[in-house]
């Protein structure tokens, strides 16, 4: 079948917008010929540095007649509703069809010829597409990613004609600008189209140049006895930038290897897109670097290799610049700074924000067994590199530079490393910190960032999430839970009123005692007791700089807010068990018992999935929704009777049994509960099983006999009950 092939060729078009070139060519591609009623067996597109190439195999020489039915108004129908179908459909009364007196207007076109169809669907596809920044060039109107100065176009071996802008399609195309013949040349299809580019020493494909890059610039390190530090992310970007690449190993100033290496490594790839190279022998960085350039030099690159020795010469003595001033100023200077940097408009400075952090990380520290001085400490380092000159100049090594400052300072290698590593994790695969003070630094930061977010109502909203707030909340949960920190949430809330104290200030009068409700309900009577003072200090500051607040108001908003982050936590536990392979009912199961401790919720969800896999565990999850089902009918008719059910004289034998059952399971599980053996809890309801089956064999729970009813009602709540101690079954499909 036939083949679409298309180039569209412009001037350098930047690599960081290539990738997603392609996958939009390929979108939009595909939609047209969709929407054209046109199959096709491939459709596959490339991106270089000056080209955009789609080619689709299999293509159709022209679209199918169609036949479409259209409904129309009955046979029956005013004049009006029958002229207004005609005109709609152009065609006449006698045209249509009756069927149960209904009219029907039957519509067949004819297919159209594939090469008629592909010009417009070209000229939609320029105009339209999504560059994230174009231009306009000469008197047209086009505007593209840069200048476009010639169109490919064949299908089936054969020109398709067509002109955009000026701009006319052909068969011919151009090599590479340095080290091609210099001359235009003609293709007849795909296959033709990529060998001639290859012989013009143009690689089409992004895989094919990453790999030669890859290749080239390990085997010039390993003639040397050296090592190439991979980059995925500057591979990306420099397979963008060559159609022809070709690493060089060119050599640096070894007095520059006294910088930290991140600093050097930074250097070489934002400023140059350099390589590092390392020496194998001491795992550490060498003074080279690779380069990968667009041309094949006839001295074997020594002299771009020079060149670009001295370009890199002069960006890392800048850097050593900022290093030996940075080492001049120091961290209380830098605090100083952050006085005057705002964080956010309602949440002050960053040196606020410090001192949050550090309150909180000391109120962490104990529960992760580091030094509650050293964590404060190093959470007050721990954002002063903000302020340093090499983090003004490489943002992207924030904390990293803070963690070398602090060990020059003499800070011990536990507060460098936590002021180093207080961002980690950043992603779902970054690693996780596990040194005490690192985890207690890292865990003040997150949440102080979610608490302060939240209090004063910035939640994501949709795919919007401006502040990161869903990649925090992913952190915190992943160092507590790999790390197994026993970290209640509810233990955050005297920081989360503080601020909203704080920051609220719309209302009129002044209630305390509304306050103090409000958090106590959120919080709990015994947390509540130990930040009441907090709060009360917090409260006294905010009215000392709004007389207005309006704790009724201001206050109701904050309990709904609180409880909006302790469901977005809820909401982003649930999504990485997913990930991991748990089924997401079963985490709103256990999260419905209002456990706010991560690690032991995990464990819950981890032994309810096994018990369920059971034959005791199905059956008895039937049965928990039988009982339900009852009891939920029964309590539409009015309130269920209380007490403990009691066995009745000449009860049946399996109600007896049950109440016994039910009565020793409780205890079981209340005990295997309170040393978190949730596997025994489990065992414990297994216990349940046959007794619950036989009941609901043998007994019939709606008696005539009220007392009987009511027994037996009483019974299948207190099933309900102690099942509900492990997990709300109810919400549990199956």
């Amino acid at each position: 079948m036939p083949q679409l092939l298309l180039e569209l060729f412009s001037e350098e078009i930047p690599a960081r917008m290539q990738a997603g070139a392609a996958r939009d060519l390929e979108r939009m591609a595909a939609d047209r010929l969709k929407a054209a009623g046109l199959t096709y067996e491939a459709l596959t597109t490339f991106a270089g540095p000056r080209r955009l190439t789609l080619v689709v195999e299999g293509l159709p020489a022209a679209t199918p007649d169609r036949e479409e039915e259209l409904k129309g108004p009955r046979a029956n129908a005013p004049e009006q509703a029958l002229d207004g179908f005609l005109r709609k459909t152009g065609l006449t009364r006698d045209q249509l069809v009756e069927r149960n007196g209904v009219l029907f207007a039957v519509i067949s076109s004819q297919g159209q010829p594939t090469a008629a169809l592909i010009p417009g669907m070209v000229d939609q596809i320029v105009r339209n597409f999504p560059w994230p920044k174009s231009m306009r060039w000469g008197s047209g109107t086009l505007r593209w990613v840069r200048p476009l100065k010639r169109i490919v176009a064949l299908f089936d071996g054969a020109v398709v004609p067509f002109d955009i802008d000026g701009v006319h399609s052909g068969d011919v195309t151009e090599g590479h600008r340095f080290l091609g013949s210099g001359k235009p040349f003609a293709v007849k299809d795909f296959a033709d189209y990529r060998a001639k580019l290859e012989r013009e020493h143009v690689l089409l494909d992004v895989a094919d140049r990453k790999l030669r890059i890859l290749e080239a610039a390990r085997k010039v390190c390993h003639d040397r006895g050296l090592a190439l530090v991979d980059d995925d992310g500057l591979l990306d970007e420099v397979a963008g930038l060559a159609e022809w690449p070709t690493p060089i190993l060119g050599d640096m100033d070894p007095q520059f290897l006294d910088l930290p290496p991140e600093v050097v490594r930074l250097s070489m790839k934002v400023h140059q897109k350099y390589f590092a190279v390392r020496d194998p022998a001491t795992h550490g960085l060498a003074p080279h670097f690779v380069v990968v350039a667009n041309v094949e030099a006839s001295d074997g690159g020594k002299a771009l290799a020079a060149g670009n020795s001295r370009v890199l010469s002069a960006r890392l003595d800048d850097a050593r610049f900022f290093w030996d001033e940075d080492l001049k100023t120091g961290f209380d200077v830098w605090n100083d700074k952050l006085k005057g940097v705002t964080f956010h408009a309602k949440l002050g400075t960053l040196a606020e924000r410090v001192d949050r952090i550090a309150a909180l990380a000391r109120e962490i520290a104990p529960l992760v067994g580091a030094d509650p001085d050293q964590a404060e400490q190093a959470a007050r380092l721990a954002k002063a590199d903000l302020a340093s000159g090499m983090v003004g100049e490489f943002p992207e090594l924030q904390g990293v530079m803070g963690g070398y400052y602090a060990r020059a300072f003499g800070q011990p290698d536990a507060i460098a490393d936590a002021v180093r590593d207080h961002y980690k994790p950043q992603g779902p695969a970054d690693t996780v910190p596990t040194a005490p003070l690192t985890v207690a630094v890292a865990l003040a930061d997150k949440l102080d960032t979610l608490v302060g977010f939240f209090a004063i109502d910035e939640k994501p909203t949709g795919s919007k999430d401006p502040f990161a707030l869903r990649r925090a909340a992913l952190g915190v949960i992943r160092l507590v839970l790999e790390n197994g920190v026993r970290l209640p949430l509810n233990s955050l809330s005297w920081e989360f009123f503080q601020l909203r104290v704080a920051h609220d200030t719309a209302g009129e009068s002044q209630d305390l005692d509304a306050l103090h409700s409000a958090a106590q309900s959120v919080v709990g009577a015994d947390a509540y007791a130990a930040f009441k003072q907090e709060l009360e200090d917090s409260v006294l500051r905010a009215q000392e700089a709004s007389p207005d607040y309006d704790h009724d108001k201001g206050m109701a908003e904050g309990v709904a807010a609180y409880r909006a982050l302790l469901a977005f936590f809820a909401d982003r536990l649930k999504v990485l068990l997913r990930d991991q392979g748990k089924r997401h009912d079963l985490a709103d199961a256990v999260f419905a018992l209002g456990d706010d401790d991560l690690v032991r919720i995990v464990r819950r969800v981890e032994a309810l999935d096994a018990f369920l896999a059971t034959d005791d565990g199905a059956n008895l999850l039937a049965g928990s929704k039988r009982a339900s089902n009852i009891l939920r009918a029964e309590e539409k008719k009015g309130p269920l009777p209380s007490g403990e059910p009691v066995a009745l004289p000449g009860a049946p034998a399996e109600e007896t049994a049950l109440i016994a059952a039910a009565a020793a399971a409780a205890t079981a599980v209340d005990a295997a509960l309170q040393t978190e053996d949730f596997a025994a809890a489990m065992r414990a309801l297994a216990a349940l099983r046959a007794p619950v089956d036989a009941f609901f064999d043998k007994v019939l729970v709606n008696s005539d006999v009220a007392a009987e009813r009511d027994n037996r009602l009483k019974l299948l709540g207190q099933v309900r009950a102690v099942m509900g101690r492990v997990a709300d079954f109810g919400l549990i499909s199956g």
